[in-house]
């Protein structure tokens, strides 16, 4: 049975992971035949988000004790995600990828990544294993995978222009299609970057799942 590894960043769309696209990913995943095993970085939430009002709440929360509500528990510290033990990556998407896991949300194209997180993908990248990126999370691929590496968040001009000028290339693709890098075997799609549906988000992130399952 192949195993992939799904990096998440919290929980809920606007300071974690996105959960829609998390719980649909975990589910194409085992549809494929293959198994998910959930990890997240032990660190401080850069803020939290009242969901309801989306305000900025006056409180603390941390990025793995959350994401762990996503996995029912079944998580680990991204520092023990050890590339030769997966044969793939997935990333859902969610402001947590742009806010936790980067800082892409305040700095934009002078991003920087969180250090477990660049060295977990970048070891998947020296071992030539697929990664999936969903929805915003690939603003981060630029900083992992170096210049021409290639893309999509949909057909956001902004991001667009941002992963440009970190030295990627961004392909527009819609909302029920991905985009893959054969190259770096990346595999990327909008999913809420375009979807207004949990269907819509499902149509795009079920076949990137099944090519990223079949490449691994």
């Amino acid at each position: 049975m192949k195993k992939i590894a799904v990096i998440l960043s919290g929980s809920g769309v606007f300071d974690g992971t996105e959960i829609h696209e998390a719980v649909l990913a975990l589910h194409a995943i085992e549809q494929e035949g293959a198994s998910w095993h959930c990890f997240a970085p032990n660190i401080a939430q850069h803020h939290v988000i009242n969901h309801l009002t989306g305000e900025e709440m006056d409180e603390k929360r941390n990025v793995l004790i959350e994401a762990a509500r996503i996995a029912r528990g079944n998580i680990e510290n991204l520092e023990n995600l050890k590339a030769a033990d997966y044969d793939g990556l997935l990333l859902p998407g969610g402001f947590g990828a742009a806010k936790n896991l980067s800082d892409f949300a305040f700095t934009g194209a002078g991003c920087e990544i969180n250090p477990e997180v660049k060295r977990a993908c970048q070891e998947f990248a020296k071992e030539e294993k697929p990664a999936g990126f969903l929805c915003i999370a690939p603003v981060m691929i630029p900083a992992i995978y170096g210049p021409g590496a290639k893309g999509t968040i949909g057909y956001d001009a902004d991001t667009a222009h941002a992963f440009n000028k970190m030295g990627g290339e961004h392909i527009n693709c819609p909302v029920d299609d991905y985009v893959l890098d054969q190259k770096r075997r990346i595999l990327t799609t909008p999913a809420y970057m375009q979807a207004s549906s949990i269907s819509e988000a499902a149509s795009g992130i079920n076949k990137l799942v099944k090519e990223l399952v079949k490449l691994a």
